[in-house]
């Protein structure tokens, strides 16, 4: 025997599941995390080796990683990311991801588009007066990358304490990734 249920309670449930809908997309505000006052995009551009990250899951298992900018006529950043799959010696891998400058006053915040249509915020937090040396983390704090234009690091940059200041909660490891 079929159940007749009151319109009331049809309309009442559709209204539950459509609230309960919207909260699952909503998202937390994200605090915010300080760029660099001022990045001379041409001198940015070029070679930059990855000295220590916190890894997403495309890079996992990287080695000797290289991130490749160029500024193309469009404004846009065409990269090329190069690296060696799980050993020094492993397969090469490369993508090819293009960078947006989103924030043109400062050019320190960015968008990386490695999926059309998908953008990852790309954040320059700390970079040296000789553009040497640069951070590059993102607000959520669960990604970060120190580069520099040489495969190894000079000792007396001080990448932990830019971390610190933001209160990275990755700190331990970015300190021990630089250790190693």
């Amino acid at each position: 025997m079929a159940t007749c249920y009151p319109m009331k309670n049809i309309v009442r449930s559709l209204a539950t599941t459509f609230a309960l809908m919207l909260a699952g997309c909503s998202t937390t505000p994200e605090q915010s995390m300080s760029t660099v006052d001022y990045v001379d995009v041409d001198r940015f551009m070029g070679d930059w080796y990855v000295i220590a990250n916190i890894p997403t899951a495309l890079e996992k298992g990287a080695h000797n990683a290289v991130e490749s900018y160029r500024l193309a006529n469009d404004g846009t950043i065409e990269t090329v990311f190069t690296f060696r799959k799980d050993a020094f010696d492993g397969p090469e891998k490369r993508y090819t991801p293009r960078g947006f400058i989103k924030n043109s006053e400062s050019n320190a915040e960015w968008r990386m588009r490695f999926v059309w249509p998908f953008k990852a915020e790309y954040l320059v937090i700390y970079l040296n007066d000789d553009y040497t040396t640069t951070v590059v983390g993102r607000s959520k704090r669960d990604y970060v990358w120190i580069m520099s234009r040489t495969p190894e690091i000079a000792p007396t940059e001080k990448f932990c304490d830019i971390q610190r200041s933001d209160k990275h909660p990755n700190s331990r490891r970015i300190r021990e990734a630089l250790a190693s």
